[in-house]
């Protein structure tokens, strides 16, 4: 397992301890995993943003703090934010990023999550010219979570 894919599980077991909120001191939880502290850092902001249902707030200083709430709506609720997310355009691993998530979250079950996964994977995109697969594929995510509202 990859050193951030170590850090992003810490946080959320902490998130599942802690019903949703997490607390933690940078260097603290760099020390206790074994990495520096921009490795947390790093994590936090490709791991943890709103469009993944999260919401960061630090506070620097010797007793600096990072605090990491989960978003608690309705699965409809969470289906719309992620959409509004979106935008214009999705690389396929942000788009991997938010399948994992919602299938984390429950939002989704894991055939579902394959379907989309299988939609917005790049074999899926090979006949498409590059410059517009991004743009394509979040066009399509956004429809296929459209379609989950109605389930």
């Amino acid at each position: 397992m990859r050193m951030s894919d170590l850090v992003a599980q810490h946080i959320k077991d902490i998130l599942e301890q802690q019903d949703g909120e997490a607390e933690i001191r940078r260097n603290e939880l760099a020390t206790t995993l074994g990495c520096v502290p921009s490795q947390i850092n790093y994590v936090i902001t490709s791991r943890f943003t709103p469009e993944q249902g999260y919401i960061v707030e630090s506070r620097r200083g010797g007793g600096g703090y990072i605090r990491i709430t989960r978003i608690k709506t309705t699965r409809s609720g969470a289906i719309m934010h992620i959409v509004n997310a979106i935008g214009n355009t999705l690389d396929k691993a942000t788009a991997e990023v938010m399948i994992d998530n919602m299938l984390t979250q429950k939002m989704i079950d894991a055939p579902t999550a394959r379907l989309i996964a299988a939609a917005c994977g790049e074999r899926a995109y090979l006949s498409v010219p590059q410059q517009y697969r991004d743009s394509l594929r979040a066009a399509v995510f956004k429809n296929m979570l459209l379609t989950l509202l109605d389930r």
